[in-house]
């Protein structure tokens, strides 16, 4: 058997899934956490709603970058690695350059020349370790960062909010600078992005306020159709 029908069979398909499983279960108890703790805090029901469509309409952007990323990974490490990996940790490009990375370490080129299934199981490995950092330090640290943000915070609820909006925005604009920087594509998409956020602020919400939920799924669509429209003219 080569590395293509091991990568693809019902085996490995059926350890994949239950790593997937215990995120999906995972996702639908911390949806009833939350649920659970709105009605102990008070909060009306119309508010989780919203709040739950809001993500729903943005996370559409960067799921079709996933998917698109996941059907190139499939032809080389498979379907069911593919399909969890990106379920568990779901950061496209790591995940690629990881796979990349470990194939190029065994003297192949991922999914081309010189592959084999011992290289493949060594991408397989590559993915695993690279992932495996920031899980770790997320268990570990996570219950202790929270008592840092409360202390840096100073227990002030509207500066706690300020700080973490602060530190969201420096996140984004640190990825956003990282495309930027790889070619005007990049950058036309993300421009176009924020031009499109604006003006669907400016203009179409006060109209229609209704749609002022889905803006950011909105504008991340009509960013990307930025970056296509200018590669298709630039002839990439």
């Amino acid at each position: 058997m080569d590395y293509v029908e091991i990568s693809n069979s019902f085996t490995v398909y059926l350890l994949c899934g239950i790593t997937v499983v215990i995120a999906l279960l995972q996702a639908v108890l911390y949806i009833r956490m939350a649920k659970k703790m709105t009605v102990k805090a008070n909060v009306p029901a119309a508010i989780p709603k919203q709040a739950f469509r809001v993500g729903l309409i943005s996370a559409i952007g960067p799921a079709l970058g996933v998917f698109i990323v996941m059907v190139g990974l499939m032809s080389s490490i498979g379907g069911p690695m593919a399909w969890m990996r990106l379920s568990i940790i779901g950061a496209a490009p790591t995940e690629l350059t990881a796979a990349t990375l470990g194939a190029e370490a065994a003297g192949a080129e991922l999914g081309g020349a010189g592959f084999t299934l011992n290289v493949m199981a060594i991408t397989w490995f590559v993915m695993a370790l690279n992932g495996a950092g920031w899980l770790i330090v997320t268990g570990c640290f996570t219950p202790a960062l929270e008592k840092v943000r409360d202390r840096m915070s100073g227990g002030d609820s509207k500066w706690l909010v300020v700080l973490s909006g602060a530190c969201s925005i420096g996140i984004f604009g640190y990825l956003n600078a990282n495309d930027i920087a790889k070619g005007i594509g990049n950058a036309s998409a993300v421009i176009g992005g924020i031009i499109s956020m604006a003006l669907l602020q400016k203009f179409l919400v006060p109209k229609f306020p209704k749609i002022k939920e889905y803006t950011l799924g909105i504008a991340m669509i009509l960013g990307m159709a930025c970056g296509i429209i200018y590669d298709m003219l630039a002839g990439v």
